[in-house]
């Protein structure tokens, strides 16, 4: 099919990378592409919190505005950086295959680790699940909130204002910063948040029909696609954006998915957390029963508790 498909992309270098990632599956299928640059308001605004500036939506509104509009066919986001809820005209018609899922301790001191309680140490996030946990797990440590794209992030700790940071492994290992990893944490600790690992394809639902089946044919990969669906109503359910401490990862073994998924306190306090089993083909449903035992655990209390700090 002789198409030609506009890629709509944030300019981080991550962005990036994703943008030509999802070209290069285009091009091997035969259909031709033209990347477009966008600015978003997450990437504009760095010295204040993604909480505080509004989580849904932050990186994603631009995007949409020009898929809203026709000037691209496509937008190309971190799938954990994606609302639980898209406006009703949107929709994810592609997950690329998922990158290994776990968080990483990135530093320029080999020998750092996060269990040594001999030495203060200042570790750096951005996300809310990750500082969370990190309380949880060593208390003894000192976590600060660092936002920014990966480079500005490494430069930060570079200047001194932290020791170490903790970051996704896919975008480390992307941007070639593999040399930087000093820990790759546990899965049964630090549950990844709801995506993480996938890049997710956004359209407009008024795409012509044959060119979304032609990008979703080159794209799409059924067994992540499970997974992120089991994952995504998990977070729906919970009615959180990509800025509460929520985590969720779902695994698929043959025709069978497994699904964790919980919620914990601000101050790492309280963790809640279950585990679900059922047929691949019930991912959502799967999804959105981790999510209801959560809230009913106690995960409301939390959210509302959070929300009530934030002043929501």
């Amino acid at each position: 099919m002789a198409t030609s498909v506009k890629i709509g992309t944030r300019r981080s270098k991550l962005a990036l990378w994703q943008a030509y990632y999802v070209e290069e599956l285009l091009n091997k299928a035969g259909l031709s592409s033209e990347i477009v640059e966008i600015d978003t308001r997450g990437d504009k605004i760095l010295d204040v919190s993604i909480a505080k500036i509004g989580s849904k939506g932050v990186f994603t509104e631009e995007l949409e505005d020009q898929l809203r509009s026709g000037a691209i066919d496509i937008a190309v986001h971190s799938a954990k950086d994606m609302q639980s809820e898209l406006p009703q005209e949107f929709e994810i018609i592609a997950f690329t295959e998922r990158e290994q899922v776990n968080d990483v301790v990135v530093s320029r001191d080999s020998s750092l680790r996060l269990e040594d309680s001999s030495r203060q140490m200042v570790i750096g996030s951005s996300s809310v699940r990750r500082r969370a946990m990190l309380k949880a797990w060593y208390p003894h440590l000192k976590v600060i909130e660092m936002r920014g794209n990966l480079q500005t992030r490494i430069a930060k700790m570079d200047s001194g204002q932290c020791d170490a940071i903790l970051l996704a492994y896919a975008g480390v290992h992307r941007m070639h910063y593999d040399d930087m990893i000093v820990q790759t944490l546990p899965l049964d600790k630090f549950i990844p948040p709801v995506g993480q690992g996938s890049v997710a394809v956004e359209a407009a639902t008024t795409l012509d029909s044959a060119k979304r089946q032609a990008i979703r044919a080159a794209i799409n990969h059924p067994a992540t696609e499970y997974r992120l669906l089991a994952e995504r109503a998990f977070l729906r359910t919970l009615q959180g954006g990509c800025s509460i401490p929520a985590f969720c990862m779902a695994e698929l073994d043959g025709a069978t998915l497994k699904v964790t998924g919980g919620i914990i306190s601000l101050d790492g306090a309280t963790i809640i957390k279950n585990t679900i089993s059922g047929p691949r083909e019930n991912a959502e449903q799967l999804g959105c029963s981790i999510a209801q035992t959560t809230l009913d655990q106690g995960g409301a209390a939390i959210l509302a508790a959070i929300r009530k700090e934030r002043g929501e």
